[in-house]
């Protein structure tokens, strides 16, 4: 049994920075000294003083340098007053004989560390051993390089199977879960990740939401959970409107007009729709941009004018979507999109762009005013040609507004109001 509520197969490429070996030397003299034989922590990070406030430690099934999304957009931001610790978690690897820790601080985020576990892939299916084994190496840490930064924390939970590891098991004054969707309906999702959820639910102070859906599913559950969809960063995203911006030359010679998606490439997207569409006009060119996960890359549609790009740095995307004449997300009406709250609608509408969408549910119920609702492939495609030949600039203004209205920056601060009173409840100063 895998402790991970999504597979990570697609994610081996994943890059790790590794310390040289002067660093490493020295992390192994400190394990010898202080008797902690069974690991090694390899790391190219600095523990820096602990910043005012409480200290967080983060447990995540998404790595911190893969698709930025929810995670990442809240976790750099609190990390700005919060000494914060980002426990990942890589695929299994077959050469190793023992678990493996490595941790690393990012230069543009100083306070905080990223922790990065790794296990070897024939205990990989052993939940038991895994939720032991997760649970020392970040004891380890925090006895070891990270002493003294992260006592008291607030935990802070995306990964539900992480509960067994680390709910109780941290001396934490506060556990907070924010369910960014419901992992148990995604392909590979381990049976237990139900049980486990309940039981986060049970253990949590405070839950946040992504969604409205999901907001109505877990407050069933929780008095103090609350809704926080979306958010977007508008100075990002609003380079695609910036004649400063340079569209990258792979997009330059691409056939306009071009209909644009960027995001995760997996089972939530309706792949017929997506040769429909490229089948509708040869002229326009369909642009995909992210990574493939949970799919066979053999199975997506091929068309001359269908065009997977792969993954591409968050900080490129603005570029691309100058290219793009059209913001697509041309999602399934699945179970693993039944509550999905995209954050790329927001970010789409940080571009100036009009916006076509399947009708998932959160789309329609929050985005309907801004994006063009389709209910069949037909109105799809439809809808994709009137959009590129008759933008709705009142749609468009309608976006740039509620961009203005949902930053990151706010969100995250009424978060923060939240953690603050389930503190002082428990009567922990602040």
């Amino acid at each position: 049994m895998s402790y991970a509520p999504i597979p990570f197969e697609s994610l081996l490429n994943h890059r790790v920075s590794i310390p040289d070996k002067s660093s490493l030397q020295k992390k192994k003299t400190h394990a010898r000294r202080t008797g902690r034989r069974r690991q090694i922590f390899e790391g190219n990070g600095t523990v820096a003083q602990s910043s005012r406030r409480y200290p967080l430690v983060v447990h995540s099934h998404l790595q911190w340098d893969w698709v930025w999304q929810r995670p990442q957009q809240f976790i750099s931001r609190l990390s700005q007053k919060h000494r914060t610790l980002f426990v990942e978690t890589l695929p299994p690897d077959p050469g190793l004989a023992a678990p493996l820790a490595r941790f690393r601080t990012p230069p543009e985020l100083p306070n905080l560390i990223l922790l990065t576990l790794q296990f070897p892939s024939w205990r990989w299916q052993d939940g038991a051993y895994i939720d032991q084994e997760r649970r020392r190496l970040v004891r380890d840490f925090l006895g070891g390089p990270g002493a003294g930064q992260f006592e008291s924390p607030v935990q802070w939970f995306y990964d539900p199977m992480a509960v067994s590891a680390f709910a109780g098991h941290l001396n934490e004054v506060l556990t907070v879960y924010d369910c960014m969707d419901e992992l148990s309906k995604f392909r590979g999702a381990p049976p237990e990740i139900l049980d486990r959820e309940r039981d986060l639910l049970v253990q949590a102070d405070v839950v946040f939401t992504g969604g409205r859906r999901l907001f109505e599913a877990k407050s069933q559950f929780h008095g103090n959970c609350h809704f926080f969809g979306c958010g977007v960063d508008e100075s990002h995203f609003g380079q695609a409107r910036s004649r400063e911006t340079v569209i990258p030359s792979e997009l330059a010679a691409v056939g306009k007009p071009i209909l644009g998606y960027f995001g995760v490439v997996d089972e939530r997207l309706d792949y017929d729709l997506l040769g429909q569409l490229a089948d509708a006009n040869p002229d326009w060119s369909v642009v995909m941009i992210g990574p493939v996960m949970k799919v066979d890359p053999q199975s997506l549609p091929q068309r001359s004018n269908l065009l997977w790009l792969g993954q591409r740095p968050y900080a490129e995307l603005p570029a691309f979507v100058k290219a793009f004449d059209l913001c697509l997300m041309p999602f399934a009406l699945n179970e693993a999109t039944e509550f999905i709250n995209p954050t790329k609608a927001l970010e789409y509408m940080a571009t100036g762009r009009p916006i076509v969408s399947t009708a998932v549910p959160d789309v329609v119920r929050n985005f309907g005013s801004v994006v063009r609702i389709a209910r069949s492939p037909e109105d799809f495609v439809r809808d994709c040609r009137a959009a590129v030949a008759n933008p709705d600039q009142k749609g468009i203004q309608r976006g740039l507004e509620m961009v203005k209205e949902n930053s990151w920056d706010v969100i995250v601060a009424r978060m923060e109001s939240h953690i603050e009173d389930a503190l002082r409840r428990k009567g922990v100063r602040v």
